[in-house]
């Protein structure tokens, strides 16, 4: 007679059981945690194009001034305006070293914004964005020189 080799159920499901559990309680958090993760980025993503695009058009708004402090003024006013909900504080408008506020030059400026990215991790780590654009003056314009 041949022995019985089946395996008693009973016992093969008691060995397994509450391993699932104890999968979820492991990988929960670090799944959550990179999706966290993920939306840090996007938000930095976002703020780097924010950042840029309000560069742009402050310039744009200071080469439509007469004189260049009009025209510093006129791009904080509008980097302001755009950053209002990226920038941990006041973002910085300052004129780029080859800026030529004459007839015909280009006015260049430099945005610079501390962003909070990393907030929705509970890390308090701003990341500095940096961004410069120009805009052509008017070669028939008459300005303030």
């Amino acid at each position: 007679m041949v022995p019985d080799k089946r395996v008693d159920e009973s016992s093969a499901l008691a060995s397994d059981a509450g391993v699932s559990t104890i999968e979820v309680v492991l990988l929960a958090p670090l799944l959550v945690f990179m999706m966290l993760l993920i939306v840090a980025f996007g938000i930095l993503t976002d703020a780097n194009g924010t950042v840029s695009n309000a560069a742009s058009d402050a310039a744009r708004a200071g080469s439509l001034q007469r004189d260049e402090p009009d025209a510093l003024a006129a791009a904080q006013t509008a980097a302001d305006a755009d950053l209002a909900s990226t920038c941990a504080g006041t973002p910085v408008v300052a004129p780029a070293a080859d800026s030529d506020f004459t007839a015909g030059g280009l006015f260049a400026i430099t945005v610079t914004c501390e962003a909070k990215a990393f907030g929705v991790l509970g890390v308090n780590a701003d990341k500095t964005i940096t961004e410069q654009a120009a805009a052509p003056l008017d070669p028939y314009r008459r300005t303030g020189q």
